[in-house]
């Protein structure tokens, strides 16, 4: 405490220093400056104005003088001590000053310059979002899903109570003869793969020369309280795979998991390896994306992850029977609340701005429920227990769960700067498996990381390069070779020589599996 306390002091000296230089109007180097990423300081007047320098100075000091005496309090456990710095952080961000009107010197210069009309506009998108229960990122009339967001052209070709299964209409004449089928996380609808004709990754894939089907998740209400994880494989994976064998005539497909999908994509991959002979196993190769196997260090929601917090929620969803997707949504975004939330608190209350029409924050905002028995189990066997990494310790739909027999090729992606699904924890699915590895590593983050389309020029980075059983992420990375563009370039020489000989595109429905609604379907648009 004594040197905690003597560097603080040095500090406040150091500051004390800076801020009579300001005052005087001598040149001097800011003590402490906002991280790269930190923009709610971008604006001039915080480095012209000697006044408001010394402000950001303070509460940016003060800030990181709290956080790393927090880190280095000896006696606390990794776990708490993560626990305490994420509380902390949420704190320190909601008292930055320029979340107030009376301390944020560019709010108040376009209230003069507006003569008040930017601060009606903003107590009027207040009270919009107050209405809406919710600081809202995107509006809902911004967008309408099958109109501006999910248009690739398909049908519906099968349905039960837990998912719809989408066909997309091939634009070649011949198409790969092992299809692609993809399984979207439930926690979010499944467009986020089919923004628009530029963003889409389906649209890229039926391009490419693949016939592709995708899940589209119900929205669960009350009545699916009893729904489980082993429903969502068999019921679930299991039925998109067995109807794109059927429409194809194909033996095998390749699968692809985004998630909490890919999650339960590696599950029944364990699954079924148990179930068939490896032969029989109806997948040719597994691609997970951003997903998680091992949940040791889960990132920043694992403050959300401890016995009493379960209980609550297990609580709030037997009343229910789902647990609310906004509740969900909450959570996530207050992981980055100073982008997620303080971001359009000061742009739409202080600002007077309507936020800007912008695809991925209304996808983010369309929030799905999750049944309760599903949702409690996967949070105490997966979260709290982490299992799924432990040999036999899970029973799924009659087979004990062992990701070593899953012997097929793996295509695993992660996003450097993801927060919900940490690449480190992610890379942990290389340790597990016994089928040849390869790993990419994209730039960004949970969604931008994955919806990385190819332009020109390009946005973003990758590494990739193949991965032996025994590597670290740190071995991994540094043989790793760096590229420039986007990762579905080196998805597609991956995959395509995997994916068998060249026929004829197969009908979008067929008799057995007749066209029941145009894409998206119903589902998807279901409240």
């Amino acid at each position: 405490m004594s040197e905690a306390l003597a560097g603080f002091a040095s500090k406040l000296w150091e500051l004390q220093t800076h801020s009579w230089h300001r005052i005087l109007g001598m040149p001097s180097k800011d003590v402490v400056s906002p991280n790269p990423d930190d923009t709610r300081f971008a604006d001039p007047i915080w480095s012209n104005s000697a006044s408001w320098d010394i402000v950001k100075e303070w509460y940016l000091m003060i800030t990181r003088q709290v956080q790393d005496m927090l880190y280095d309090t000896p006696g606390l456990s990794g776990r708490d001590r993560r626990r305490a710095a994420f509380w902390w952080r949420k704190w320190l961000n909601a008292a930055a000053p320029t979340n107030f009107l009376a301390t944020n010197p560019a709010a108040m210069q376009k209230a003069m310059e507006t003569r008040g009309e930017s601060l009606l506009k903003g107590f009027n998108n207040f009270l919009t979002d107050f209405e809406a229960g919710d600081v809202q990122m995107a509006r809902p009339t911004d967008f309408v899903v099958g109109k501006d967001l999910a248009t690739t052209p398909g049908k519906v070709v099968f349905r039960n109570r837990l998912l719809e299964v989408l066909h997309y209409t091939p634009t070649r004449d011949k198409v790969y003869e092992t299809p692609v089928v993809i399984v979207t996380p439930w926690i979010n609808k499944f467009y986020i793969l089919d923004l628009n004709a530029k963003k889409s990754l389906v649209k890229y894939l039926v391009d490419q020369g693949f016939d592709v089907y995708i899940t589209s998740w119900k929205n669960p209400t009350a009545e699916m309280r009893d729904v489980t994880f082993d429903d969502y494989l068999l019921d679930g994976i299991g039925r998109i795979i067995e109807t794109a064998r059927g429409i194809s005539g194909a033996a095998k497909v390749h699968a692809v998991g985004y998630c909490i999908g890919g999650a339960a994509l590696a599950s029944w991959m364990a699954w079924a390896n148990a179930r068939y002979e490896k032969q029989d196993v109806p997948v040719a190769t597994a691609t997970l994306l951003t997903t998680l196997v091992d949940y040791h260090k889960p990132g920043d929601i694992e403050v959300f992850i401890d016995e009493s917090s379960i209980k609550w929620l297990e609580k709030s969803m037997a009343e229910k029977g789902y647990l609310d997707g906004k509740e969900m949504a909450s959570a996530f975004r207050l992981l980055r609340s100073n982008s997620l939330v303080w971001h359009y608190v000061v742009r739409g209350y202080l600002f007077g701005e309507a936020p800007p029409p912008f695809d991925v924050l209304f996808w983010n905002m369309d929030a799905t429920r999750m049944p309760a028995a599903m949702h409690s189990w996967y949070l105490r066997n997966f979260y709290m227990e982490n299992l799924l990494i432990k040999k036999d310790a899970l029973h799924l739909a009659g087979e004990n769960i062992d990701l070593g027999r899953i012997s097929q090729p793996l295509y695993a992606v992660s996003a450097e700067d993801d927060h919900i699904a940490p690449w480190r924890q992610t890379f942990r699915i290389n340790n597990f498996v016994a089928g040849s590895r390869r790993y990419v590593l994209s730039s960004s983050g949970h969604i931008l990381g994955i919806v990385n389309p190819v332009v020109n020029p390009p946005k973003r980075d990758y590494r990739v390069g193949s991965v032996e059983r025994h590597d670290t992420p740190d071995d991994w990375y540094e043989g790793a070779e760096s590229h420039h563009g986007s990762w579905w370039e080196d998805w597609m020489a991956w995959l395509k020589p995997q994916s068998g000989r060249l026929v004829a595109a197969p009908a979008v429905a067929t008799q057995q599996f007749p066209a029941l609604a145009d894409a998206p379907g119903t589902y998807v648009i279901e409240p």
